[in-house]
């Protein structure tokens, strides 16, 4: 194309017509004067701004809509703190495989190393957390290089990508590349795993007595729910999830367990575990009987050597492997399977019968196992529920239960709390016309409150659920445990975080016994508005775990 022809557009229009292009609809960002450019081009090309209180939250945000979606999550961070506050959001994003997209501010290139307003190179310190980190040197560069960053962090293993664009170059003017993007990949439909080692796994689970799938949020990334599905159903074979693989198989599918994991993984003699790392939540793979063989499928081989040595690995596209793993191991299926998932059925049953004391405690302040019990009477069935918090968040996932991909959304293994409020913004947005439901401890609340008045003026209705027991109870319990005291352990017991909601322009609902908790949450449900609901609970109750961190 001649320069006589060709249509110039200033950076920030480039940026946006390329994300258009890939079907981008919401950017999550934070107002900075590096990004005024970005703005306008997105205004052009009609892609909603959505901005919020601190950029950790943009951030969160992206990747709770990757989340939620399946889709690229896309965020715009000013230069220097904009892009550092927003770090523990692309570490999140790293570990969680979420496909994310950070644009950033940088400070002018004519002026490079004088001294500007927040002046830093970002691309060194981001790198070691994303698949590509870039740098537009001038206008011409933009599209190509975000081409690059959103392959990146669309292909299997997704994850996060990062460009920056220096002030000068995103102000200044270029050549739009009129040749359309080329279609999205859907790499599910690729190739499967090598068939040599589809042939050993079929093997063994052809002649497993007490097989069992371990699935975690690659499954969900990879679209395999399907195929999994199948396969267990075909083959008889008992699932329990983890991540966001919770709901790809309903929680009410005869073959799907959560109470009797421990009895399941330790005592399987193959394991088929799909789209999750041997890591803390699973004992490092001890979750396992020692002598069970163990078959990893997932989409790409893993960044580390698995803790424990493994009989099988499978890695291709989802669907095509476990239709292949399916459709091989297909034979006379072993008498004792019905035994084994019926001895599972029974620990699961026993487990569950002996919860119903603690589900409806009549204690005030309440027993958190009561507010899930409360809660779950009023959701629907497609409801999105994210979790922030430690204790409080623990005994959600175990009680919580999910019927559809992308219905539960939490930190994943970073861990980090304050993800909450921008992945039910995200999520809602995304999903108007269902509820969303964040659950949060109040001292997760603290890192992200302010968040509130960001839902309040975009008219986000999320319903957050507060479980203030006025303390960092995944802290405190465990040290007084080992020590006999703890330090750095207390909040304020009390505080009246639904006045604070209600200053910030929300529903605030104060919950101090158990009988005013369901209608606290249907007048909040009901409301149509960004909804808190206070509620508090016993600081004298923890969660029971033993420590898996090393």
């Amino acid at each position: 194309m001649s320069t006589d022809t060709a249509t110039r557009l200033h950076g920030g229009r480039l940026v946006a017509r390329r994300l258009r292009a890939h079907g981008v609809s919401h950017l999550f960002t934070l107002s900075g004067g590096h990004l005024f450019s970005l703005y306008d081009g997105c205004r052009a090309e009609g892609i909603e701004l959505v901005d919020v209180r601190h950029e950790q939250t943009a951030a969160f945000a992206a990747e709770g809509w990757a989340k939620v979606t399946r889709s690229l999550g896309v965020c715009a961070l000013t230069a220097g703190p904009g892009v550092t506050n927003g770090m523990s959001a692309i570490a999140s994003a790293s570990q969680n495989h979420s496909p994310l997209l950070v644009l950033g501010g940088r400070a002018p290139q004519f002026r490079w190393g004088q001294g500007s307003l927040q002046e830093i190179d970002h691309v060194p310190f981001v790198r070691p957390l994303v698949k590509k980190a870039a740098t537009a040197t001038q206008p011409g560069e933009i599209e190509g290089l975000l081409e690059e960053a959103i392959r990146a962090a669309s292909t299997p293993p997704t994850g996060p990508a990062f460009v920056d664009f220096p002030l000068d170059v995103v102000f200044g003017e270029g050549e739009a590349d009129e040749e359309p993007p080329a279609p999205p990949a859907e790499p599910w439909r690729a190739r499967g795993a090598d068939g040599s080692a589809i042939e050993r796994a079929a093997a063994l689970l052809r002649e497993a007595e007490r097989p069992v799938v371990m699935a975690g949020t690659g499954l969900y990334w990879g679209r395999g729910e399907e195929a999994l599905r199948a396969l267990v159903e075909e083959l008889r074979i008992p699932v329990f999830l983890n991540g966001l693989a919770r709901g790809c198989v309903p929680a009410d599918h005869e073959l799907f367990f959560s109470r009797a994991r421990g009895r399941g993984l330790g005592e399987a003699d193959v394991a088929v575990v799909v789209g999750t790392a041997l890591d803390f939540r699973l004992g490092f793979g001890a979750s396992f009987a020692p002598d069970a063989e163990i078959v990893v499928v997932d989409v790409a081989e893993p960044p580390r050597e698995h803790p424990r040595a493994v009989a099988a690995e499978l890695y291709g596209a989802l669907p095509a492997t476990l239709e292949a793993l399916r459709t091989g191991a297909r034979g006379p299926a072993a008498n004792p399977r019905e035994a084994w998932i019926a001895s599972l059925r029974a620990v699961e049953d026993e487990k569950r019968a002996a919860e119903r004391a603690e589900l409806e405690d009549p204690r005030a302040p309440l027993h958190p196992m009561r507010i899930y019990h409360e809660l779950s009477a009023v959701l629907e069935r497609d409801a999105i529920v994210i979790g922030d918090g430690g204790d409080f968040v623990s005994f959600a996932g175990r009680l919580i239960e999910s019927f559809e991909p992308g219905c539960w959304v939490d930190p994943g293994p970073y861990g980090c709390l304050g993800s909450g409020l921008g992945y039910g913004l995200a999520a809602k947005l995304s999903h108007p016309q269902r509820q969303v439901v964040l659950l949060l401890g109040d001292g997760a609340l603290g890192f992200s409150g302010m968040e509130l008045d960001t839902l309040a003026r975009h008219g986000v209705a999320v319903v957050a659920v507060v479980g203030n027991n006025g303390i960092w109870a995944l802290e405190k319990h465990p040290m007084e445990a080992l020590y006999g005291y703890s330090v750095a352990a207390e909040l304020r017991p009390g505080t009246r975080y639904d006045l604070v909601a209600e200053a910030l322009g929300c529903l605030g609902e104060f919950v101090r016994e158990p009988g005013e908790l369901r209608p606290a949450l249907e007048r909040a449900f009901a409301s149509g508005r960004p909804a808190l609901v206070n509620v508090l609970t016993d600081p004298g109750v923890a969660y029971p775990r033993r420590s898996s961190l090393a």
